[in-house]
């Protein structure tokens, strides 16, 4: 066991030496490994932002009906009974225009342009749930309490928010795309840079394997240096977007002060950033395997 830690304790070292051989080109490597990992994680950390958002708003089907101005209380209530007597509505609430005006109020930092106003410029409205959710039988709902008396609109609520999660899913699986070509492009990267390494150190394999080295023995280094590469590429990788997100957050304080409304990005959980340090040292270790296996028959002593 003591025999087996020390082999891998030299090949990290042997990895490492060859790092601090060349620092500019293996700076280099990290650089863009951290950068083309960096693009599919940012745009996960954006996909994830909004769908943590949309969370908050429903995305069930709801009919919003609103009255005419000039409409009282009792014609309203009126509509609310033929509302509650309808068999495609599975639930009505009335939303007087008093506390629309208060909430509107509340919610839209604009209380003191509100109360100049000469009156309350909102309808009394009700928000309807649906019994069938289809599109056919909310159009047809629609138009039947669209022709009903004093209705002045009626509008789909949710629609938007069933769009964006469809949209939602359609980005995540362009992410998915894009980091399976990225992943290619890192196993290519590393299978190249690994096969200068071999070639590079052509002597130095053919004494070792002279005096009985094994193909494991002088594999296990390369491996190592293209595990170390992922690893320093994943958290390059990370910083970027963390100092991405963190640039943003600074500019969304400043708009969160003017509209009044709290809203930032949240950065990567430490989950995922396993998870990204994981999956490049992954794929980073298997380019330098498929290369190293590749290129160790090429430096067979008295091969030329």
């Amino acid at each position: 066991m003591m025999a087996w830690l020390a082999q891998h304790r030299h090949a990290v070292a042997a990895a490492c030496a060859r790092f601090a051989a060349a620092p500019l080109g293996t700076a280099l490597n990290v650089l863009a490994l951290g950068i083309a990992l960096s693009l599919p994680v940012a745009l996960l950390v954006l996909i994830d932002n909004l769908q943590k958002g949309a969370q908050h708003i429903t995305a069930e089907p709801q009919l919003s009906l609103y009255m005419d101005l000039s409409a009282t209380r009792e014609q309203a209530l009126e509509i609310g009974k033929r509302l509650a007597s309808n068999a495609g509505v599975r639930g009505a609430r009335l939303v007087p225009r008093e506390q629309a005006l208060q909430e509107l109020k509340q919610n839209s930092g604009l209380a003191d342009v509100i109360d100049t106003l000469p009156g309350n410029p909102l309808p009394d409205a009700y928000v309807i749930d649906p019994r069938d959710g289809s599109p056919p039988a909310l159009a047809a709902l629609r138009s039947q309490f669209a022709a009903m008396p004093h209705v002045a609109q009626v509008e789909l609520d949710a629609a938007w928010a069933r769009r964006l999660d469809a949209g939602l899913r359609l980005g995540r699986l362009i992410v998915a795309i894009i980091t399976a070509l990225l992943a290619l492009a890192l196993i290519a990267i590393t299978f190249n840079t690994v096969r200068l390494q071999v070639l590079t150190q052509r002597e130095e394999i053919e004494v070792a394997k002279l005096i009985g080295a094994t193909d494991t023995y002088v594999r296990r280094p390369f491996l190592y240096y293209g595990a170390l590469q992922g690893c320093a590429g994943a958290l390059l990788g990370w910083l970027i977007v963390a100092g991405g997100v963190w640039l943003v957050n600074r500019n969304l304080a400043e708009l969160s002060q003017v509209y009044a409304s709290l809203f930032e990005l949240q950065y990567p959980n430490h989950t995922e950033v396993i998870e990204l340090v994981a999956g490049a040292i992954a794929v980073n270790w298997f380019g330098a395997f498929l290369s190293v296996g590749r290129h160790l028959t090429l430096v067979e002593p008295g091969r030329h």
